[in-house]
């Protein structure tokens, strides 16, 4: 990184403020990535401005739409965010679906810097006979069906099977487990959608599998997680002491995180009922969950019609090497596990946006340094575009600062050339209305904000998602 630092000095800022024509910069994507972006860029310069382009009418990406419904202190971020857009050298403009309604060639014709910072909006696929089977689905839609993303609201999942089996040992396969599992009383005080919470409220699903390819030491979901479905109200945790029989001594020299989770997998596998109290609470337990390891899926067995699912052929695999780089080689072996409901959450998958930004398609990355992408002097990336759908708000924080700070770098350096006068909306407004697009604008979202907010209050709930683009955008007189 230059000399400029991550947090801009004195002189730098004097510097910047002696420019007397004031960047335009464009953000494409209202997630986390797109506004810790425009939050950096705007602290850190004295007169850029910035304007942040979403498809959708509502702004914060993964914040309102992945961030599970019963974790509400995460979505606190969107405070931070909310004083962003309300900048008066910030501007928001929802509704806008760049690729289609407008091109990043035109973006880039409207501003000295695009930044795309769209997201992953797509899921990786298992790749396996019986995956379009019914009773089958990404985690990913599953979430976006139980958070109110309207591509997902017509899912309606089949939860008419006791046994649910969640491929993938991540954060999000616990959020779906517990999201599953949890009693009622505990989502209805959330901002889960009204109509997953009745389908929730009808599901014979009393049992959950979360499966993965590889052993204990290589799960991917944080302590928090796993802590919180160890006390899940209601819910039993079964996990096998074979499966962590030796790994005490192999965790001595981990890394403190892996160390404490590994350690709170052996004493949940290895904990027998003391007190009454506790025995009680486990015979209580009417749902149940656990951890299976070194499987990995073949094949979606179907019903004799063909039709469902209603088991999965697991490899059953052995590792070569050890500790995170460790791989899952199947051993010839096979075992078959019966479910009715198949939910894959084996990672997100980012798509091209636009012919003409360069894409890496197996890595589902823009090819960056530094966020500059690659033979594409003006356009940077940010966020699980440019590095992978991988890691938490904080990763994505840090990750959107570095990319921003590379922004302010090529201003100083005169790499982006400032005393060419570029319109910003004034062109793309322009470009939209011709269109027949018309943007939703900061204060628009609060409007719709407020009538969730009010209908979440008459249900006893901090709000009520409205899940239909189309009513939004009546709400607020498109």
């Amino acid at each position: 990184m230059a000399a400029v630092g991550r947090c801009a000095s004195p002189g730098f800022k004097r510097w910047l403020s002696s420019q007397a024509r004031a960047p335009r910069v464009c953000v494409v994507g209202s997630g986390p990535a797109g506004f810790y972006t425009a939050q950096h860029i705007l602290k850190h310069h004295d007169l850029a401005r910035v304007d942040i382009y979403e498809k959708l009418p509502v702004p914060f990406g993964l914040v309102r739409f992945g961030v599970a419904p019963d974790h509400p202190e995460v979505k606190n971020v969107i405070n931070t965010f909310t004083h962003t857009a309300r900048s008066d050298r910030c501007a928001y403009y929802g509704n806008v679906t760049v690729g289609r309604d407008v091109t990043v060639g035109e973006l880039q014709q409207a501003y000295h810097a695009v930044v795309l910072s769209y997201g992953a909006e797509d899921n990786r696929v298992l790749g396996i006979p019986g995956e379009n089977l019914s009773g089958v689905y990404s985690a990913r839609a599953f979430v976006g069906w139980y958070n109110g993303l309207p591509e997902n609201q017509d899912l309606k999942p089949d939860l008419s099977c006791e046994t649910a089996l969640i491929l993938g040992h991540g954060n999000v396969a616990l959020d779906v487990a517990r999201i599953l599992l949890s009693p009622l009383d505990l989502l209805r005080k959330t901002d889960i959608t009204d109509s997953s919470l009745a389908a929730l409220a009808c599901s014979k699903v009393k049992r959950v599998w979360l499966v993965g390819r590889r052993g204990p030491l290589q799960v991917a979901f944080t302590i928090k997680e796993l802590r919180e479905m160890i006390n899940l109200p209601g819910a039993r945790p079964v996990l096998d002491p074979a499966d962590f029989a030796g790994l005490g001594n192999a965790v001595k020299d981990a890394p403190r995180p892996r160390k404490r989770l590994t350690e709170l997998m052996i004493k949940t596998a290895s904990e027998k009922p003391g007190e009454k109290t506790v025995a009680a609470q486990v015979a209580a337990a009417a749902r149940e969950w656990g951890l299976r390891f070194q499987r990995s899926p073949q094949e979606v067995l179907p019903t004799a019609d063909g039709r469902r699912a209603r088991g999965v052929r697991m490899a059953l695999t052995q590792l070569e090497g050890s500790g995170d780089s460790a791989k899952a080689v199947p051993t010839g072996d096979v075992e078959e596990l019966e479910c009715g409901l198949v939910l894959s959450s084996i990672g997100y998958q980012s798509l091209p946006l636009d012919p003409a930004v360069p894409f890496d398609p197996q890595r589902g990355i823009i090819p960056n340094s530094s966020g500059r992408v690659e033979g594409a002097p003006g356009l940077y990336c940010s966020g699980w575009v440019k590095r992978g759908p991988t890691g938490v708000i904080i990763t994505t924080m840090n990750d959107s600062f570095d990319t921003a700070q590379s922004v302010l770098e090529d201003l100083q350096a005169g790499v982006l050339d400032v005393s060419a006068s570029r319109e910003g909306f004034g062109a793309v407004g322009s470009i939209l209305r011709s269109r027949g697009v018309r943007p939703v604008s900061f204060s628009d979202w609060e409007k719709i904000d407020a009538a969730e907010v009010a209908r979440g209050k008459a249900a006893g709930k901090p709000r009520e998602k409205i899940v239909d683009p189309e009513e939004m955008l009546q709400l607020i007189g498109h």
